[in-house]
């Protein structure tokens, strides 16, 4: 197996308070255990289109990267391992941005994509859709560990999946059209509700909710 160069780690949202829900705490820790194996950690989302984001003591918004960023820090990361990006909103942007940000221009290989176990089918499918649109200038290796889901009720849990298995058939839906990268970020900023300007995301249970 080849050497690890990055581990990602989609974002989770964040309580209302601008803390890191548990779930996303569950991801970082396990990036902690191999910070050793992996030359760069990167950190991805500024928020949610679902909820406004948080805010700081001083007016400015609360970006979930940066709030992970933060805890890697206090639990002694080096902090010129960390990247990070603010503008994904959700899943597709995450791998969007991520190969946009880091790996092609870093021409990194190798990679661990670490999420929550009820985000990972879908992440699996769009990061591996994502990273392999032509043209590509590097061949990107992807590999996927999950984190049990913690700190979601029973209720919440339930209601996050079933939305995570209508999200991923409709994935499997609309890709078939999106063959490259051009076609793909003509299809985001035009028809992506939390990229496109003339649209709105679609609104939300409160149980769905509770995990974003």
């Amino acid at each position: 197996m080849n050497e690890l160069e990055c581990i990602l780690i989609p974002g989770g949202g964040l309580l209302p308070n601008g803390s890191l829900p548990a779930w996303t705490i569950a991801r970082l820790d396990l990036a902690l255990t191999m910070r050793k194996q992996s030359r760069w950690i990167g950190l991805l989302s500024g928020g949610t289109v679902h909820k406004p984001p948080p805010i700081d003591i001083r007016g400015f918004p609360i970006f979930e990267s940066r709030q992970a960023a933060a805890y890697l820090i206090q639990a002694g990361l080096n902090p010129e391992m960390i990247l990070t990006e603010i503008c994904s909103y959700d899943t597709i942007g995450n791998a969007y941005f991520s190969r946009l940000l880091f790996s092609e221009p870093l021409q990194i290989i190798n990679i661990l994509v670490i999420t929550s176990a009820f985000h990972m089918p879908r992440t699996r499918a769009i990061f591996e859709w994502i990273y392999n649109l032509p043209p590509r200038s590097v061949d990107c290796q992807l590999r996927f560990r999950s984190v049990p889901d913690q700190g979601l009720s029973p209720r919440a849990l339930a209601a996050r999946t079933n939305r995570e298995n209508n999200s991923l058939k409709q994935f499997e839906v609309t890709k078939k059209d999106l063959t490259t990268m051009s076609k793909f970020q003509t299809w985001l900023y035009s028809e992506h509700a939390a990229y496109a300007v003339s649209l709105n995301p679609e609104p939300i249970n409160q149980d769905e909710l509770m995990s974003y």
